[in-house]
């Protein structure tokens, strides 16, 4: 199970008090952090992990922050290595990683648009950064480096990656060492030389021998530190030193062999037996050792051996959790094997056992397969599910497809439909429906069948009909999902999950097909039965569908309104914040910015940002960029708005919603809109649209968007294109009840009248537009038709008796400059205090953190303060886009 995760693996491992001190290497790794990566290459038993651990940096220098990550095999999953990562440097530096963290665990978003968050809050850093991997050679998979390469190219400067390894990592290497940005310290520098290994042998290992005695052992390992330390171990007690030295050759394999048998073969049979046993575990710990032995006075054994340095790696301060160093590991286990392969399989399901009995039923897993036990891993599987289910970790899941026979999951119908679940969450077709429908046999002839979760048991007729309405939905088959949906719920009982499942689905079948009233009402049964069953963080969920639909509708008091019952809901949550709460704020804000009241549109996006990303659903950092792109586009801002859309596609994460507004037609909007037609007409290109199509609820977003991008040309024939294709849009946007949409069709297509010369007929479809829009206080949509709709707007006002509303758009309209930064004084929604200019412009300077507080005067927490402020009303998280939106405003 990816969470939780092992706390000790992030810490810096304990430096020994008798360590050899290295200052040679020490200047290198000072040197190198300025560099972009730091490479620690070579085999086993040269020191890597205990130099690092030692060195300025992670040893706690104050003007340096340490994250440290600990790799094993368990970590090639992307999802894990990458909570580590962040989990890490969220450890380093509070703060950074949080929202990103939470993503992760929540949803399979993009990895790249996740690093390119956790790059801009690591911009924001005042102090320097080292991100440590120890043990990078352990990862394997290609798309992690394919990550890490993404994250070394983008590293901000201030930002420095160290990467401990047996084998050079596929990155960039001869791109960063022809740039001088990389520092590498391979096996030739970590060997001891000739007097690092005499003051080991004399004053670490306590041994009393000869200069030439040195020397010679000294050349027989060529300064390879772990067969130094066997050496020593096996020199303990003997009375030939000279002898043994003399005797000692060999390549590294048989002299490793050789120096651990001796090592082995001097100890008390308890002892060793105790270390053979305990080698197939990746961490140690008192009672996990006597369960896996039977015997009981492991953590003293765990003590012991810590205190005669025999190859134990100490994972925390309190001496609960170690580990054998890999090599001592692996060649124990190779021991273990040779000596009694009869006792292995005992131990790992001893371990299991143990796991399980401990809540961490991945590990659990994990040893009951290399006990060969598939029928108890199986069972561990099963009882996991819910709990991954409910943290949204089906990966996990997914990655125990094909651990297991066939036959077994046969046999095991709730685990069998748990891994079609799984499938089909992350997108995965192929195989449901054999997986479910195999399920089903099972239940038809329940003889030999296998239970651990009786309850999941009884949920799973529903269930298989809930996962065939999700299947039936991803291949596009509506009638099938729908009916498969209230199949789910006549299954379901009393059973509230389901049964809100079920609705869910059936809204979602609904909102693709463009019935958004159905949707509605089936989105409201799903909180009906999230309410019921205590779900609050996933009423919220719905709560962002539910205002959506409404906004669709033309009616955003109503979808105020739910986001307001929705925050109102989660303040009964007494001591904790809802996830999902941020999204609340953030649908306010996107309301508040239609509404033309951009302070409170603001106001909103800063709360939401003080609660963080982690109290937000999946959508969240693609939602919020997006309102905060609309910000910006209504600040006059069409430069920072686009950043802020091609951050939202890299970020984007749908979670099984249709994408009816896509990001990158909100793009082409904003290049039109603003001259930069061409651009636009090659993203309908791309996209096969044309004002001829048949028209869907599916793509109207990007067909009205077409039909304004065709309107911000100057060729007459595509002026009558799009006024025909406006025309068909009216109607079906008007049958469909989709008044949002209605109300921009019309003022469209008041523009194309105007555009032609026909003013009167413009006036039509204008006038319609107000009449819908003014209940519900919409501006932007109208300050967004430009000079066209200014004009027109002024012909309204002078016609009607109640001008109040025309005059009101007319204003809005003449505050916003298209396409050009207005002065810095019109320009923020909140303007930046003297302090805050002051600030503001030494940071564009080539000051750090310390040096600007120094400079004005100030703390460094008063500083930070500052920064906060500023940040939030320039609405950016980074010093960099901090001063590049500062120059934009001409406040520098």
């Amino acid at each position: 199970m990816q969470g939780p995760l092992v706390a000790t693996k992030l810490l810096i491992p304990a430096i020994r008090q008798s360590v050899v001190a290295r200052p040679r290497l020490r200047e290198r790794l000072v040197r190198g952090a300025a560099a972009r990566l730091t490479l620690v290459s070579a085999p086993a038993g040269f020191g890597k992990t205990t130099l690092l651990s030692a060195w300025p940096g992670a040893a706690g220098a104050a003007e340096r922050a340490v994250a440290w990550v600990s790799l094993d095999e368990g970590d090639s999953r992307p999802a894990t290595f990458w909570a580590y990562v962040i989990a890490a440097l969220q450890r380093a530096v509070p703060g950074v990683g949080a929202g990103a963290l939470a993503l992760l665990e929540s949803a399979q978003p993009p990895i790249e648009g996740l690093l390119a968050t956790v790059v801009n809050e690591l911009s924001a850093v005042d102090g320097d950064v080292d991100l440590v991997l120890d043990d990078y050679h352990l990862v394997d998979n290609g798309d992690i480096h394919a990550g890490l390469g993404y994250l070394l190219e983008h590293l901000p400067p201030r930002v420095h990656l160290v990467i401990s390894t047996r084998a050079d990592p596929p990155l960039p290497l001869a791109r960063l060492r022809a740039r001088g940005e990389l520092v590498e310290l391979r096996a030739a520098d970590l060997r001891f030389t000739s007097a690092e290994a005499a003051t080991y042998l004399s004053e670490v290992a306590g041994l009393r021998l000869s200069p030439a005695d040195v020397a010679a052992l000294e050349e027989r390992t060529e300064g390879w530190i772990a067969a130094l330390q066997l050496a020593a171990l096996s020199l303990q007690g003997r009375a030939d030193v000279t002898g043994f030295i003399a005797g000692f050759a060999g390549d590294d394999r048989y002299i490793v062999d050789y120096l651990v048998e001796e090592v082995l073969s001097r100890q008390p049979e308890h002892v060793r037996g105790f270390l053979l046993q305990t080698s197939v575990l990746d961490r140690l710990s008192g009672p996990l050792c006597d369960a896996v032995t039977g015997e009981s006075g492991g953590k003293a054994r765990l003590e012991a051996l810590d205190r005669a340095n025999l190859f134990t790696v100490r994972l925390d301060d309190n001496r609960r959790w170690y580990r054998y160093h890999r090599l001592f590991a692996d060649v124990l286990h190779a021991r273990l094997l040779d000596e009694r392969p009869e006792q292995v399989a005992g131990l790992h399901r001893r371990a299991s056992q143990w796991y399980d009995r401990h809540g961490e039923p991945s590990a659990g897993v994990r040893h009951a397969l290399a006990a060969g036990d598939v029928e108890h891993a199986a069972g561990l599987m099963e009882l996991a599910v819910p709990a991954l289910r409910r943290t949204r970790q089906e990966a996990t899941i997914r990655g125990w497809i094909g651990a297991v026979p066939d036959d077994v999951v046969r046999a095991r119908p709730v685990l069998a439909a748990a891994l079609a679940g799984a499938l089909l969450a992350g997108g995965q077709l192929d195989g449901v429906e054999g997986r479910l429908a195999g399920a089903e046999r099972s239940l038809a002839a329940p003889g030999g069948i296998v239970v651990q979760d009786r309850e999941g048991l009884a949920r799973l007729p529903g269930t298989i009909a809930l996962y065939r309405a999700g299947l039936a939905l991803g291949l596009g088959d509506v009638p099938a999902a729908l009916g498969q949906a209230q199949l789910a719920v006549d299954r379901a009982g009393d059973d509230h999950m389901t049964r809100a499942a079920a609705a869910g689905l059936r809204g979602l079948a609904f909102w693709g097909g463009g019935d958004l009233e159905a949707a509605h009402r089936a989105y409201s049964a799903c909180v009906d039965g999230l309410l019921r069953a205590g779900h609050i963080p996933d009423v919220l969920g719905c709560s962002i569908t539910l205002a959506d639909l409404r906004i669709t509708q033309g009616r955003l008091g109503e979808a105020a309104e739910t986001y307001e019952s929705a925050l109102r809901l989660a303040a009964r949550e007494a001591g904790t914040v809802v996830r999902g709460t941020a999204d609340m704020r953030v649908g306010l804000s996107q309301i508040a910015c239609e509404r033309d009241d951009l302070a409170a549109a603001a106001g909103h996006l800063r709360r939401s940002d003080e609660l963080g990303e982690h109290t937000g659903m999946p959508q969240h950092p693609y939602r919020r960029r997006v309102a905060l792109a609309g910000l910006r586009q209504a600040q006059g801002d069409p430069d920072g708005a686009l950043e802020l859309l091609d951050e939202a596609q890299r970020v984007y994460v749908g979670d099984f919603a249709p994408d009816v507004r896509p990001i990158a037609a909100l793009r082409a909007r904003l290049l039109a809109a603003h001259g930069r037609t061409g651009e636009a007409l090659r993203w309908a290109r791309d996209r096969g649209l044309s004002a001829g199509d048949d028209l869907s609820y599916a793509r109207e977003f990007e067909h009205i968007t077409l039909a304004a991008v065709l309107l911000s040309g100057p060729a007459a024939d595509g002026h009558e294109a799009a006024l025909g294709l406006l025309h068909r849009l009216e109607t079906a946007a008007e049958e469909g009840g989709r008044a949002g949409n209605l109300i921009e069709v019309l003022i469209l297509r008041a523009r194309a009248l105007q555009a032609r010369g026909d003013t009167a007929a413009a006036l039509v479809p204008l006038e319609r537009a107000l009449s819908l829009a003014e209940p519900e206080g919409y501006v932007r949509v109208f300050v967004d038709g430009g000079p066209a709709v200014a004009t027109l707007l002024s012909t309204v006002a002078k016609r009607r008796e109640s001008a109040q509303y025309p005059r009101q758009l007319m204003n809005a309209t003449g505050k916003t400059s298209r396409g050009r930064i207005p002065d810095a004084g019109q320009r923020l929604v909140d303007p930046l205090s003297e302090r805050e200019l002051g600030v503001l412009r030494l940071l564009a300077s080539d000051l750090d953190g310390p040096g600007i507080a120094r400079r004005l005067g100030i703390s460094v927490n008063t500083l930070r303060t500052h920064t906060r402020n500023i940040y939030a009303k320039l609405g950016v998280n980074s010093r960099r886009a901090a001063v590049r939106q500062a120059g934009r405003l001409d406040l520098l």
